[in-house]
């Protein structure tokens, strides 16, 4: 069960990528703690050393001192799958965007996938904003989105900015 406030959303992009780095390691017997990865961090995975003392882009923490206040507030075992910072798509987050400039109220998963059902997507290809062959695999990550997180969760938390 996911926490009822996405602590996730309070996690670094820097941390965020080395849990789920750790996550996603097939060579992982067991599903990694935030414990785990702070051994992690703090010593070296496959001969690639991480700073401890490397500082966010706010200079005002190391990674370190990230994953260990977030240990002090769920414990050494929380599961690290729970603390990855969820972006969508390029694409999705161009649908998304696509949505907002409308001008209508902040969009909820749900009006995006039926934004998607109706055919924005065709509109956008039509743009050239997103590549035509698009279609089924957005409203593949909207369903995974909306199944993970909830229908009324806000698209906006989810944009990729890159």
């Amino acid at each position: 069960m996911r926490p009822l406030i996405d602590i996730a959303s309070r996690v670094s992009e820097e941390l965020s990528q080395i849990l789920e780095s750790a996550v996603n390691d097939p060579d992982i017997d067991e599903s990694p703690t935030l414990g785990s990865v702070r051994k992690i961090i703090a010593e070296s995975q496959a001969g690639e050393s991480f700073e401890a003392d490397r500082l966010h882009f706010d200079q005002s923490q190391s990674l370190l001192e990230e994953i260990g206040g977030l240990i002090e507030q769920c414990g050494d075992d929380a599961p690290a799958i729970d603390f990855v910072t969820v972006k969508a798509s390029e694409d999705l987050s161009c649908v998304i965007e696509a949505i907002m400039n409308t001008g209508a109220s902040p969009p909820t998963l749900e009006v995006v996938r039926n934004a998607l059902l109706q055919g924005l997507v065709a509109r956008l290809v039509g743009e050239g904003a997103i590549d035509p062959d698009e279609d089924e695999t957005l409203q593949e990550e909207i369903e995974t989105l909306i199944v993970h997180y909830g229908k009324d969760a806000a698209a906006e938390n989810f944009l990729r900015y890159e």
